[in-house]
């Protein structure tokens, strides 16, 4: 099984991604932009981030525990939470997941092309980011 690492500041998580025989260790580098406390909403922070997918990076099955919403920047994504429908993004769109969503498909659209794409999450304040799904 290949290896998918998320990095974020000091922060390195690694976890295991079914792929296919053929598939190598891939990185989607995601990059801290901004993370702030919202006082009117007591416990709660919002983080921004910057995704960015190699050629055939695939997400595993994953939730947030929180509210996110993404915007493509360039290149094309694939998503969908669980009893949801699958769409391909390309830039200017966007996605939404709630706390509750399972994200069962994350991944760059393309074999050949990178894609980028922001991230902010409404979060519990101190939260870890991702949960993998078992």
């Amino acid at each position: 099984m290949p290896m998918l690492k998320i990095l974020l500041p000091a922060v390195v998580i690694a976890f295991s991604v079914c792929a296919a025989p053929a598939a190598h260790a891939l990185d989607a580098v995601v990059k801290e932009l901004m993370t702030k406390p919202l006082p009117e909403f007591p416990g709660k922070e919002a983080l921004m981030i910057k995704v960015e997918y190699p050629p055939g990076a695939v997400d595993p099955i994953h939730r947030h525990n929180a509210h996110a919403f993404v915007y493509v920047l360039e290149g094309s994504i694939i998503m969908q939470v669980k009893g949801g429908k699958e769409v391909t993004l390309k830039p200017g769109q966007t996605f939404y997941e709630g706390p509750n969503d399972v994200h069962v498909v994350g991944k760059n659209a393309s074999s050949t092309q990178p894609a980028k794409f922001l991230v902010v999450f409404v979060k519990k304040a101190g939260a870890p980011v991702l949960t993998v799904e078992q």
